[in-house]
């Protein structure tokens, strides 16, 4: 029988607050749901609002509190701002994820300068702004969970994607810098890095397309936003205490 270590997480992250990046849709809404259910608190952030107000507004029909705040995660106003807005409203922030992110793809010799600015810095410098935020308040309560949300291309590269895999790979680096300045303070830092998983946009691919990437993947299916959400929420417990500086892989199998 598989311990059920998630029990106990419950009761141990009951009355916790999180902040998500990107958290109105997709990966980081299922990330929001999974730690709602844990008796967190959630700060949905994202660029679209009314998105973000009605995560936030399905997340308090499961008994938490919840704030949907706007933020341009590569700005540094708005990410002190919804810090500020958070530890406001909850009184503190243990948990961060940094989720948001985006794709402008593009062979290399193609790709345009500014869809490369854009990417590094919504990817990589947010993950950064966001982080170095979190460890000033996390540093004062001697806890805190930082989860970053990389990708298999950090590790393998992908065609047309030469500035997305460059800022999660960057994110990597990034994770177990934090992981090493911060552990003494109770502080963790681990990423999770997530394969081929099923969204809008891999919905919308042709049938043949879809075909060719399932032979790359060992388990023989895409990725579920609710794998991804169930390894970050272990990141973000208690319970993985005594783990920083890595990275949990959710691809099926086709990176090893």
């Amino acid at each position: 029988m598989i311990p059920d270590f998630f029990s106990q997480g419950d009761k141990n992250m009951q009355g916790h607050a999180a902040i998500i990046t990107g958290g109105g849709r997709g990966i980081g809404k299922a990330i929001a749901e999974s730690l709602a259910k844990k008796g967190v608190n959630i700060a949905v952030i994202d660029v679209n609002m009314d998105i973000a107000q009605e995560t936030s507004a399905e997340l308090q029909k499961l008994g938490i509190k919840s704030v949907a705040l706007k933020a341009d995660v590569s700005n540094s106003a708005d990410v002190s701002n919804i810090f500020e807005s958070a530890v406001k409203e909850f009184g503190k922030v243990e948990i961060l994820i940094n989720n948001a992110g985006i794709t402008k793809d593009g062979l290399l010799l193609r790709m345009r300068e500014e869809d490369w600015d854009a990417v590094i810095n919504i990817n990589l410098k947010g993950t950064f702004l966001c982080s170095k935020e979190a460890v000033k308040a996390m540093s004062k309560q001697r806890y805190g969970r930082i989860v970053n949300i990389a990708s298999v291309v950090a590790f393998m590269g992908n065609f047309g994607q030469a500035n997305y895999s460059a800022s999660k790979a960057g994110i990597m680096g990034l994770t177990k810098t934090i992981a090493k300045e911060y552990a003494s303070r109770g502080i963790t830092a681990n990423a999770v890095a997530p394969g081929f998983i099923t969204t809008a946009m891999t919905d919308a691919l042709p049938d043949n397309v879809k075909q060719e990437m399932l032979k790359a993947i060992p388990m023989n299916r895409f990725g579920t936003v609710e794998d991804v959400a169930a390894a970050v929420a272990f990141l973000a417990s208690p319970e993985s205490g005594y783990i920083t500086g890595q990275v949990i892989h959710v691809n099926g199998g086709m990176y090893m």
